[in-house]
């Protein structure tokens, strides 16, 4: 039933905002970036969108800076996740459209994911650890 050794993927919560911007970024990306698209094409499919206005707590969302653990390696990092015209790994600014950011996005604290690097290579990670961005900037349409 499962298609990888890891399970099923842990449900995932977007907010409605950030649902919508994902999907015309993924939309986008489809014929530049078309592996990493689809996967987060994939991701926004399975998504439980929240109604506008509602957020949920302890959840990765678009700004947000998250702490997680490389369950292969049980290494900790702390990034934030942002859109791509804002990624800067010097500073930990990590684009959604990575395949490590598109298995963070929606996925809530304490929830584990299988995810594929850009080598082929599938690694796991674990969130450990949310916290919300200070200020929310809008995003040019």
């Amino acid at each position: 039933m499962t298609k990888k050794a890891g399970g099923a993927k842990p449900r995932i919560t977007l907010t409605a905002a950030d649902h919508g911007k994902l999907s015309v970024l993924a939309n986008a990306a489809a014929h530049t970036m078309p592996e990493v698209a689809a996967t987060l094409g994939e991701e926004l499919d399975r998504a439980h969108v929240l109604a506008a206005g509602r957020r949920a707590t302890d959840t990765v969302c678009m700004g947000c800076t998250v702490e997680f653990r490389d369950d292969m390696t049980g290494r900790v990092q702390t990034v934030t996740l942002v859109y791509p015209n804002e990624a800067d790994i010097s500073k930990g600014r990590i684009s959604v459209l990575t395949p490590i950011g598109t298995a963070l996005i929606g996925l809530p604290v304490g929830k584990s994911i299988d995810w594929t690097t850009r080598t082929g290579e599938t690694k796991r990670l674990t969130v450990l650890q949310v916290r919300e961005p200070a200020v929310v900037e809008p995003q040019p349409a």
